[in-house]
């Protein structure tokens, strides 16, 4: 009979076996996790935005992220998973020219990372029920990969994965920030990790780089100026005060990350060796005009497996479309006319206020 210590220890080998830089085990037994406490402020202070997925309740009336179990009534324990996907280009605050974009580190590999993590979360979910097996135990499983009703970043913080930073991203000390989580839902009761210390300090480095003050206070941030929700989750008109904030980004948001201390590219977050997170060159640093004369076959054909759908068409249009307006370059204008004439009233809403900040020479 193998121990609760014996059975997290087969689990985390084969997570490592699979290809995951770290794995460790939280306890749902009890499930008290003040972080889930701040997690229903936030959305009642309605700092979710239009995510309306994340306020999805249970029949009693409880937000279901509010407790893993709410997923899967027998689940005892929860295996966190991570992934490195960093890579060794330059960061988004270190690159200045007027004719690119920038697409967000997470969505540079060569499929999307829901792709890549599943089938590895499989093996680990094969690896717990051969244990439990050897252990005599019936077993039940379910695996995610952002798609089910838990705050996953709690849960890595207390499997010993990192600890919530004040942008609200998990840290780890030797990996930074750039990781994937996917979980495993387990009713096994297995023996779980220390949770993570948190060592931001003193540090404020994320907070005073938000350029649209998204970070309300450390670990807490308003989704709907967040850049990334602005650029990814945001459907239809951006707010006019926040596009010129925006920048140069056109899906996703790296700013926060890029500054913090922990992503030191010569002693933290190293470069991934897996194949899948190596990036497409066309995807680091997009040119512009590329992005703006694409077609939607184009689109879906250059995208169609990567996280950058999610914009969907007309989203990443509209994003462009400021990114162009925020260059400072004239060289868009004809570009933006033809834009400004397009049928969809976002892409040409969006594009007739880059042109009107080029004209009359107001950039970033």
């Amino acid at each position: 009979m193998l121990s609760k210590e014996q059975l997290a220890n087969e689990i985390k080998r084969a997570g490592a076996e699979a290809g995951f830089d770290l794995t460790g085990v939280a306890s749902l037994e009890p499930e008290d996790f003040p972080e889930l406490t701040a997690f229903t402020e936030w959305i009642e202070a309605g700092h979710a935005g239009e995510m309306q997925y994340m306020e999805r309740r249970t029949d009693s009336g409880k937000l279901q992220r509010l407790s893993a179990r709410n997923a899967a009534l027998w689940a005892r324990s929860i295996v966190v998973c991570a992934v490195n996907y960093s890579a060794d280009k330059p960061y988004s605050n270190e690159v200045s020219d007027p004719r690119k974009g920038w697409i967000s580190r997470y969505a540079w590999g060569q499929c999307d990372y829901h792709d890549a993590l599943m089938p590895r979360l499989r093996k680990v979910e094969e690896a717990i029920r051969n244990a439990a097996f050897q252990a005599q135990i019936e077993v039940q499983t379910r695996a995610y990969v952002d798609t089910g009703p838990i705050v996953e970043r709690v849960y890595a913080q207390h499997a010993g994965i990192g600890w919530i930073g004040k942008n609200t991203c998990i840290i780890n000390q030797k990996l930074g920030s750039w990781m994937f989580l996917g979980v495993i839902l387990t009713s096994l009761d297995l023996a779980p990790d220390v949770g993570a210390q948190d060592r931001c300090g003193s540090c404020t480095r994320c907070i005073d780089a938000c350029p649209t003050d998204a970070i309300i206070a450390p670990g807490k941030l308003d989704a709907r100026r967040c850049i990334a929700y602005l650029t990814i989750e945001k459907r239809g008109t951006i707010a006019e005060d926040l596009r010129a904030p925006i920048g140069h980004q056109v899906f996703g948001c790296d700013i926060c990350q890029d500054v913090c201390p922990w992503n030191n590219k010569t002693g933290n977050a190293p470069p991934t060796s897996l194949p899948e997170f190596q990036p497409r060159e066309n995807f680091f640093y997009p040119d512009l005009k590329w992005l703006a004369g694409m077609g939607v076959e184009a689109y879906r054909e250059t995208f169609r497996r990567s996280p950058v759908k999610r914009a969907k068409f007309s989203g990443l249009k509209r994003n462009v479309a400021i990114a162009m307006g925020n260059s400072g370059n004239r060289d868009f204008i004809p570009q933006l006319e033809i834009m400004a004439a397009d049928p969809d009233p976002l892409i040409a809403e969006h594009a007739q206020w880059a042109l009107n900040k080029l004209r009359s020479g107001d950039s970033v």
